[in-house]
């Protein structure tokens, strides 16, 4: 049990079986896109630590650029999608594989989508450890999924509490 702000959070996934998912979901887009020569485009700040770990475990060298989009404040999305860091020019013509730590509502994703479209890459693929399928509401296609899970809130391996909590190696539920 863990404390971060005001709420109680339990161990929801360990280390280990992250990794698990984490090694299968670059096996995928190794087969996929190796030889593509892909930009990869991780999101800011919840992806830092799935992008570090994926990167690891892929079979090829990538370029990465990180991009900052969010919808976020304390434990629901805003409805409002603010750029903070967009995607860059040398996207265009390129493959692009979005890194994202979780896709729920599909919100700010697709705001991204859009924006990233405009810049006419050669491919769009959507790589989230993370998927709830019960909150999502848009109509893209996320090619990559390292687990999906129940609408809960969660924090642990990049994804926060009001900035806190996104060091620990592990995923937590709150209680």
């Amino acid at each position: 049990m863990i404390t971060v702000h005001d709420k109680q959070f339990e161990l929801y996934l360990k280390e280990a079986d992250i990794q698990s998912d984490v090694r299968r979901v670059a096996a995928e887009i190794s087969r996929d896109l190796k030889d593509k020569n892909p930009l990869l485009c991780p999101t800011l700040t919840g992806a830092f630590m799935f992008m570090t770990d994926l990167a690891r475990a892929l079979d090829f060298d990538a370029e990465t650029y990180f991009v900052k989009y969010s919808s976020y404040s304390g434990m629901s999305s805003t409805g409002r999608v603010k750029t903070e860091l967009p995607f860059p020019a040398k996207c265009k013509g390129r493959h692009v594989v979005i890194v994202e730590d979780i896709v729920d509502t599909g919100i700010t994703m697709e705001a991204m989508l859009g924006e990233l479209r405009k810049l006419e890459p050669a491919g769009i693929y959507i790589a989230t450890y993370l998927f709830k399928p019960d909150s999502f509401r848009k109509d893209f296609k996320i090619d990559y999924v390292g687990r999906s899970i129940p609408n809960d809130f969660i924090l642990g391996y990049g994804l926060d509490y009001d900035n806190f909590g996104r060091f620990y190696k592990d995923i937590y539920v709150v209680k």
